[in-house]
């Protein structure tokens, strides 16, 4: 080792450099990728093959120390996969996605070898240490706001959404995904493959990446036990046409044990071998991808490879577990370069794909939007004959989809069950067979596998891809699809650039399946909302009626950076509001329905359509008794908040409206105020936090089988007679 003193600048923070590399005379003495070239010339050559194991060793090195410096972090799962990212972008390829958030310092890595995290001024890899797993820095996990990095990662089963929805919208780019083999047991990934290849089998310009390296977070993962021929059956059973598998023990010339070895202990010669071997692997694998075949490329390495532990010790720091630390500085030293290879791996790197990925990563521009005109709007009599929201709703999405091919509406349980049957008429489910009884055809915009995960998963991916989309779900599976829709719209708060809202439509409430029981009855989903809302940038809409959804929908479409579910009943309803009482319920949060003079005043804060009918024939019974009520619907209960309430001056895409002390006390001031909501109470904690009134709320408890919606809500005491009983004591 030495101290280095003409190091390029880019390395300063740099702990070890290496006096010398073998063989560097013979194959480091100009960059393998030429200038004005994109890419190598041939995985072939062995100037390429040599350089591709100097950036392999550059990213371990850079994962290994910037995670030591903060004694935090996952360095091992990615150094199993170093030489597989190092061969993509030696190789031209950046617009990379992962499944994996414990690879975060090592995409991190990797993105800063091109220069790209010079945008957020991390310049040298002292300040890539310092900003690591800091506020404003390099996240523990990959977050939307990372220059050149595509997409975040967190929960496991993600990752290859985000591919998927970069191959659709961008035909004839690669869009790689690494996939641990620790993650593989989710469900998600491969039946999410398999319905999109089925949805989409043109679109195969993603290319899954297994990480096979035998282990799990804490311990050998359930796959590793496989063998090769098993794990190559599994991919070709769920669809894949190309399976290619680069095992790393092919290779081992150092009489490593077991099934996963590690090629950073191979010879000199070994490494070149194994290294070439892989280049060609993913090199043909690209272009099967970007050729018309469902192709996966599977790298069997063992976790850890070439950094301070194996197996799942590697997947770990500790406190402790410092760049001091005998196991770790040796590490370090066995993976240091000179920095002559520091500046020829950077130089690479530059050239790759045509410059940073920050600047050349396709979502580092916005997608254009098709303009999408005046979009037509019904609006129906107040008073006048009963209409279906979701129903005048599924009108607009058809519209928004003739003017948007990209467009695509996701639906697990059936458009036709949540009474927008008329976007499948329109829109037509995608769908190998052309059936039009079904209104199904193999050009259809309506996607319908059976998951919310994949539902969710794609609407939300290509919302944060830049394109518009809608998720529809039964408001009672919703739940299986809202980790990923979570991780979107949290990395849209971050995002360094605007794209549109994911917007959802969740119907078929808990009071509309009283025939099916507790089993359809899950309106604790709003507990979810409910808490995100204080994120800045979730909106939870809750229009009243047929009018008021269309204003809601329209207001949807014109934000950027948000999640905006709108929930809705897919009954015939009566229709209480104009449009433009809408539009002041969401600009306010809330719209008064109906006020009733009386001696005292009791205040309704009404979330949903179906609560109001029991909240109208309590105010009629007050009435009698010369009580004065004030119906209010709560349409946009985000705006209810107090400013200071919610982190929106944090977010990307501000909006910081909120209703004033004095308009809400215009609204919602009486003698008592009643909350009321067929989902979650806390829904209403925004009123339940201002208000100065005596106050109570009715909210739902929990299901059970009913022939009609007003017997569940008579389980749940959402009835007349308790609002007006409360209501008296409230107001003595």
């Amino acid at each position: 080792m030495t101290v280095s003193t003409n190091v390029p600048e880019f390395c300063q923070g740099i702990d070890y450099f290496a006096d010398k590399l073998p063989n560097f005379a013979e194959y480091g003495q100009k960059p393998a990728i030429a200038e004005g070239d994109k890419a190598i010339s041939s995985p072939t050559d062995k100037n390429a093959v040599y350089q591709t194991i100097l950036a392999a060793d550059a990213l371990r090195y850079l994962t290994l120390q910037i995670t030591a410096s903060k004694q935090s972090g996952h360095p091992g799962g990615f150094a199993s996969i170093a030489d597989g990212i190092a061969s993509l972008v030696m190789l031209g390829y950046k617009n990379i996605v992962t499944e994996v958030g414990h690879h975060a310092p090592g995409f991190y890595s990797n993105v800063f070898l091109d220069g790209s995290l010079e945008a957020m001024e991390i310049k040298n890899v002292q300040n890539m240490r310092d900003r690591f797993r800091e506020m404003h820095g390099l996240l523990g996990h990959l977050s939307g706001q990372i220059p050149g990095l595509l997409s975040p990662a967190g929960p496991l089963g993600q990752g290859q959404h985000f591919a998927m929805a970069g191959a659709k919208l961008h035909p004839g780019v690669l869009f790689p995904v690494t996939i641990g083999d620790g993650g593989l047991g989710e469900p998600y990934i491969m039946s999410s493959f398999g319905h999109f290849n089925t949805a989409y089998p043109n679109v195969t310009n993603f290319l899954p990446i297994l990480v096979w390296n035998g282990y799990s977070q804490e311990h050998h993962s359930m796959v590793s036990t496989k063998t090769n021929e098993e794990m190559t059956a599994y991919w070709k059973g769920n669809g894949f046409a190309e399976v290619i598998l680069v095992n790393a023990k092919d290779y081992d010339d150092s009489n490593q044990e077991g099934q996963y070895v590690d090629s950073t202990k191979f010879s000199f010669e070994a490494r070149m071998k194994f290294t070439q071997a892989l280049l060609e692997a993913t090199d043909k694998a690209a272009k099967s991808a970007l050729g018309g075949k469902l192709t996966v490329l599977i790298v069997k390495q063992l976790k850890g490879a070439g950094v301070h532990k194996r197996g799942s010790q590697s997947h770990n720091l500790y406190p402790g577990d410092t760049v001091e630390k005998d196991y770790i500085a040796s590490a370090l030293k066995e993976r240091a370069l000179t920095p002559e290879a520091w500046d020829l791996v950077r130089t690479n790197y530059t050239r790759a794909n045509g410059g940073a990925a920050a600047d050349t990563a396709v979502t580092e521009k916005e997608l254009p939007l098709p303009d999408l005109g005046k979009i037509p709007l019904e609006e129906y009599k107040v008073g006048g004959e009963k209409k279906v929201a979701t129903t005048a709703m599924g009108e607009m999405v058809a519209y928004v989809g003739k003017q948007d091919s990209n467009f695509i509406v996701a639906n697990a349980d059936g458009n036709a069950a949540s009474g927008v049957n008329n976007i499948n008429i329109a829109l037509k489910i995608l769908h190998p067979t052309t059936d039009a009884t079904y209104y199904q055809q193999p050009q259809g915009q309506v996607y319908e596998p059976l998951s919310e995960d994949a539902c969710s998963g794609l609407a939300a991916a290509q919302a944060l891809f830049g394109a518009r989309s809608l998720w529809c779900s039964y408001e009672s599976f919703a739940i299986n699809g809202l980790p990923i829709w979570q991780t979107v719209t949290q990395a849209m708060a971050e995002l360094r650039r605007s794209t549109p809202s994911t917007i959802t439509l969740f119907t078929a409430g808990a009071l509309e399946q009283g025939r099916n029981g507790w089993t359809h009855q899950r309106p604790e989903i709003e507990n979810y909302f409910a808490g995100m809302m204080r994120n800045g940038n979730i909106f939870p809409l809750f229009p009243c009626d047929a009018n008021s959804i269309q204003v809601c929908y329209e207001w949807a479409l014109g934000t950027k950076n948000k999640g905006v579910t709108i929930t809705a009943s897919k009954s015939p309803l009566p229709i209480r509001t104009t449009f433009e009482q809408t539009r002041e319920g969401l600009a306010k949060g809330a719209v008064v329905l109906q006020e009733t003079p009386g001696d005292k005043q009791v205040v309704f804060a009404v979330i949903g359509d179906m609560t109001l009918i029991p909240t109208f024939e309590a105010a009629e019974t007050l009435k009698s008794q010369g009580i004065g009520s004030k119906i209010v619907s709560v349409m946009n209960p985000r705006r209810l908040y107090r400013p200071s309430d919610v982190a929106w001056d944090t977010c990307a895409e501000k909006d910081g409206k909120f209703l004033s002390d004095d308009e809400f006390a215009d609204i919602f001031d009486g003698d008592a105020l009643i909350g009321v909501t067929g989902g979650s109470s806390a829904m209403l904690e925004p009123m339940m936090l201002r208000s100065n009134s005596k106050r109570d709320t009715f909210a739902w408890k929990r299901g059970e089988t009913g022939n009609s919606a007003g017997q569940i809500m008579e389980f749940n005491g959402i009835t007349a007679k308790n609002f007006v009983n409360r209501a008296m004591e409230l107001i003595g």
